[in-house]
């Protein structure tokens, strides 16, 4: 395009129709593989060594990291939401944009506990201006992630390779938790004036760690699975979309857990006249058997009210209650998310009349001059599933024993279940 002086600027209608059609550079069409985590490509390998395994060619380009003398790197693929990449070497910082994190996790199977130590991270990716991070670590159990099962480390100030050594306990993690649950590490940049960045993660099953066993932990981080949507993607990714959609609805539909409740259930026989003479217990004392349940402690319960605690007390019901008379209430513990009760509470039942009976355990938060939070449940009966099934079966089969055991509590309310 010429322009002459003295005259005016004018373009031609096809140079008019280039600036329309062409207003900037065309963005690059996102592939398969950006929606699935990916590993870091491998380092070069040292001059002399002869590949192995696949032959060089790897498909999901996997982490090949130095490892210590007689042993080489290893790569977890165990399952698909185990995506977290162990390293066997010392010196791996370089391993990820990301960085790496160290822990070690322990099941006290007695106690029902799992310790988590988050020890160290190396070469984390910077988030603030300085170059540098200010880095703390978060755990949550999947599924079923929520502010009450998050416990979170100290924040390591202006550091890309920080040091914690610090231990988080979870109480109240059973047998069929450690098997069906998995623990989610996330690593995330603090910032007071902005809301907090995650750097990455690394999700663990928990059925790879054996009781009282200490198992230890050095993962590469990575980014969380994507959910994309089907509008932002082609034909050959809706099945994929669908599939997504119909698991991402399935766990907002699923029951969202509350907490943890250790119960302790014990039927206690009928003693006659004369054998309480013969034991010397006197005439005091209960002549007739029922069940004694024991409301023992509660742990990691939803925060309800705004100051970040709840103040919790437990309701106990025997059901079908005609009569009214079985409702029974612990004392209100202020300000706590982790309550200690240790309040027995006696129904005075046959044991015919108990296998037909449902125990409903329910935990408030107490507010006063408004009603109070409902924070979880759980039913105990010859109808439950899962742990509330064994517990309610142990204490029948087992008369005068104490059967303690601990229950996730759920944010369903039952439906016999009444305000007051």
């Amino acid at each position: 395009m010429t322009v002459r002086r003295g005259k005016k600027l004018s373009i031609s209608i096809q140079e008019h129709m280039a600036i329309d059609v062409c207003p900037g550079p065309i963005r690059p069409i996102r592939q398969i593989s950006a929606y699935f985590p990916r590993l870091s490509p491998p380092p070069p390998p040292p001059p002399g060594s002869v590949a192995s395994g696949m032959g060089g060619s790897h498909l999901l380009s996997p982490l090949l990291a130095q490892g210590r003398p007689g042993g080489g790197g290893s790569l977890s693929l165990t399952s698909s939401v185990d995506t977290s990449v162990e390293i066997n070497s010392d010196d791996s910082d370089d391993c990820t944009a990301l960085g790496t994190l160290e822990f070690e996790l322990k099941y006290e199977q007695s106690s029902n506990k799992l310790h988590c130590t988050v020890l160290r991270a190396k070469g984390l990716k910077p988030m603030d201006f300085n170059g540098l991070a200010d880095p703390y670590v978060k755990l949550h159990l999947l599924p079923g992630a929520c502010k009450a099962n998050k416990l979170k480390t100290r924040t390591i100030r202006n550091s890309l390779n920080p040091v914690w050594n610090e231990t988080l306990t979870y109480v109240g993690i059973t047998e069929e938790d450690m098997h069906r649950k998995t623990l989610r590490l996330s690593v995330c940049d603090e910032d007071k004036l902005t809301h907090n960045e995650l750097i990455g993660e690394s999700r663990v099953p928990l059925k790879r760690v054996k009781p009282d066993q200490t198992k230890h932990f050095h993962t590469c981080l990575e980014h969380p699975p994507p959910l994309p949507s089907p509008t932002a993607m082609g034909e050959a990714l809706r099945g994929i979309s669908c599939y997504l959609r119909e698991w991402e609805n399935e766990q907002l539909h699923s029951l969202e857990e509350r907490g943890r409740l250790l119960l302790a259930l014990q039927f206690l026989p009928h003693v006659s006249l004369e054998d309480k003479a013969v034991e010397g217990g006197g005439g005091e004392g209960r002549r007739n058997g029922g069940l004694c349940v024991g409301v023992k402690r509660c742990a990691h319960l939803a925060a309800m009210d705004v100051n970040g605690f709840s103040d919790p007390y437990v309701k106990i019901y025997l059901k079908p209650d005609i009569e009214k008379k079985s409702k029974h209430k612990t004392a209100v513990m202020k300000r706590t998310l982790n309550p200690e009760f240790n309040e027995e509470f006696f129904y005075e039942i046959s044991l015919s009349e108990l296998a037909n009976k449902t125990l409903e355990v329910t935990v408030w938060d107490y507010d006063l001059g408004r009603s109070n939070d409902f924070i979880g449940g759980v039913c105990l009966s010859s109808k439950s599933q899962g742990d509330a099934l064994r517990h309610w079966t142990d204490c029948l089969k087992n008369k005068g024993q104490r059967v303690e055991r601990w229950h996730i509590l759920t944010n369903e309310l039952p439906r016999t279940l009444s305000h007051d």
